[in-house]
């Protein structure tokens, strides 16, 4: 099969959407097929991701990236944006190629910045199947990077749920992967939502690591927190991943609990610098690692003893997912995809969300009951075996085919 795939962002950028695409194609690289993908040029932001030509190219074998003309992010360094021009070099790369397929990843993102439908016009000329993946809530987003009156906020949400449900009903199918997520895009108006389990974790690299006395002494150079307890945060430093709520719970923790943990947070953002300052005065062993590389996640994870997300917006949480496999326990608001990957009371906790207290009972009990993590972390991991990206891009590829074949 020979698929074209046009994606907001891809590697060296971390985070749930560029680790699902590249483990996507990783798949189908191994299974043979013939992978095209669009994305934006980062090398404008060499500075910052200085192997970025790691990812450009053949990067398996059937599988080329094409870097497009790209523009600074809103609000975000470390990101890029493809620019209209980019829309020239994606239909003169369609026509070499020939797809079967045209797959878009976060089509609302491109088609803002494409001003364009990506891959629809072509798709209709040469009668072949487009379908797009819903991965950001963007619109959620609004009330972390805009200080606006709450009704001129409302009425920009509702235009923007219109231009969403307009841009995604131009697909054969809008993909998701969480049922709440589904119900979610369905109530804006996106008729045309299809949800399956097409996020995965390389189970592989998970189950060959172990716990292992001083890890992060030895790979981070952190000492003397062996006998702490470890709570990981992994993701962007931005308002949008729920560090506000974060910052002002963990300060109330009661004393005896501050003393027996150590924060650990792999991620960089904006907020970095005020988080540091925050944390560092409820405990001494508050540390920021900065990115970590995809292959280093699944031993920190492992090391870890509890995994904290206070995001209220995911659409279904990867990196849930790798803390399950990774056998330790999640905690998380019960608002959004998350629901779908937290058994609360067995592999992990849901709160309610914005309730500091119900957070905080959760995170203590937690952090004073080692049994109780194991056992949800047991819980949690043999969950986890179904997630693997063979059977997860398996999945899609079935999708696709049936669009193929209709």
């Amino acid at each position: 099969m020979k698929v074209a795939i046009i994606c907001s962002s891809f590697f060296p950028v971390i985070d749930g959407v560029t680790v699902a695409v590249f483990k996507r194609l990783e798949q189908l690289s191994i299974l043979g097929h013939q992978v095209i993908v669009f994305c934006p040029d980062y090398s404008p932001i060499k500075h910052i991701y200085p192997n970025y030509q790691e990812y450009s190219g053949e990067i398996f074998p059937g599988v080329e990236i094409i870097s497009l003309p790209s523009s600074k992010a809103i609000a975000l360094e470390f990101e890029r944006d493809v620019t209209i021009k980019s829309y020239q070099v994606i239909l003169k790369s369609l026509a070499v190629f020939q797809p079967d397929i045209i797959h878009v990843d976060e089509a609302e993102r491109l088609g803002i910045c494409l001003l364009k439908l990506p891959g629809v016009k072509y798709a209709k000329k040469y009668n072949i199947p487009c379908v797009a993946w819903f991965h950001t809530n963007y619109i959620d987003y609004f009330d972390d990077y805009f200080n606006l009156p709450l009704g001129l906020n409302k009425l920009i949400k509702k235009i923007f749920n219109l231009l969403f449900a307009k841009i995604y009903n131009a697909y054969d199918l809008t993909l998701v992967s969480s049922s709440i997520t589904a119900q979610k895009i369905k109530d804006i108006g996106i008729e045309n939502t299809f949800c399956a389990e097409l996020l995965g974790c390389d189970l592989n690299q998970f189950n060959n690591i172990q716990k292992t006395t001083n890890f992060f002494a030895e790979q981070y150079k952190l000492t003397n927190i062996d006998h702490k307890t470890k709570l990981i945060f992994l993701g962007r430093l931005t308002p949008d991943k729920g560090w506000n709520f974060t910052l002002k719970s963990l300060v109330k923790l009661p004393t005896e609990i501050q003393h027996k943990i150590a924060i650990i947070i792999a991620g960089d953002g904006i907020l970095k610098d005020e988080i540091e300052q925050t944390l560092t005065q409820l405990t001494p062993n508050v540390y920021l690692l900065g990115r970590i590389a995809p292959q280093n996640i699944p031993a920190l994870i492992t090391n870890g003893d509890i995994f904290i997300t206070n995001s209220e917006k995911e659409t279904r949480g990867l990196t849930i997912i790798e803390a399950g496999a990774g056998g330790i326990p999640a905690i998380a608001p019960r608002a959004g995809g998350v629901i779908d990957t937290i058994k609360d009371g067995s592999t992990g906790f849901l709160y309610q969300p914005g309730n500091e207290a119900d957070f905080l009972d959760k995170l203590t009990l937690l952090i004073s009951d080692v049994n109780l993590r194991r056992s949800m972390g047991t819980k949690a991991q043999e969950i986890a075996q179904q997630y693997s990206w063979q059977e997860t891009v398996d999945n899609l590829i079935k999708i696709w085919l049936q669009e193929i074949n209709k």
